[in-house]
């Protein structure tokens, strides 16, 4: 079942969206598990997401520009141009304005992904794409990309985000985890975003709440 093996970003998506946004991505969703149970990829609209965090990371690390690469995206997926434009738009204001650490050069630090199980949540939460950057003082940054047009962010579903994060990876300074919703060019950490101690019990309510409807849906099928 999809919404018990799914990406964070994605997870947190679901969640969030509401009315009939919420039921065409269920359905779109279940419609997806239907093809990957009968051995077909899905949809088969293919990755357009991770393509351009590549070319965003490739950015960072001066290995490529992304205004170049983004137009090159656009000339073989013209159905996507729009995506694309929001997409190199925000990352840029992001990283171009908005960024707090100036210590270049930058470098890949340690690359990080995982699945992971959080309390009460029967879901394998995947985790992965993220950005790590080791900074001209030896410091680290990971940043993890929230891409999806809708919902936006906002501080209780960045704040959940950033509770499975500290959970994926205990070992990493909590204070450099940042969640980027990219399309806005807006971070969010626990600086400014600080655990109120309820996410626990949001995550697990939310996630339910969406599994059932999911469930429910997927009857239909």
């Amino acid at each position: 079942m999809s919404l018990q093996n799914m990406h964070l970003r994605k997870l947190l998506k679901i969640m969030y969206l509401e009315g009939q946004p919420r039921v065409s991505a269920l359905r779109a969703d279940i419609r997806d598990d239907i093809a990957r149970e009968e051995g077909n990829d899905g949809s088969g609209g293919g990755d357009f997401y991770g393509p351009f965090w590549r070319d965003a990371k490739d950015h960072v690390f001066g290995a490529t520009d992304l205004r170049d690469q983004t137009r090159i995206r656009i000339e073989s997926n013209g159905g996507r141009a729009n995506l694309y434009r929001q997409l190199q738009g925000g990352f840029l204001l992001w990283w171009d304005e908005r960024r707090r650490w100036t210590n270049e050069p930058f470098r890949p630090s340690n690359a990080m992904k995982t699945v992971c199980r959080v309390a009460g949540v029967d879901a394998d939460i995947k985790v992965a794409n993220i950005l790590s950057v080791r900074d001209g003082r030896e410091e680290d940054h990971f940043v993890y990309p929230y891409w999806f047009p809708a919902p936006a962010l906002n501080d209780e579903s960045a704040r959940l985000g950033l509770w499975v994060l500290c959970q994926a990876f205990p070992h990493v300074d909590r204070a450099e985890l940042r969640i980027l919703d990219v399309i806005r060019g807006e971070t969010y950490s626990l600086d400014r975003n600080p655990f109120q101690g309820t996410e626990a019990a949001i995550f697990q309510r939310r996630h339910s709440a969406a599994l059932a409807e999911w469930n429910r849906l997927r009857r239909e099928y």
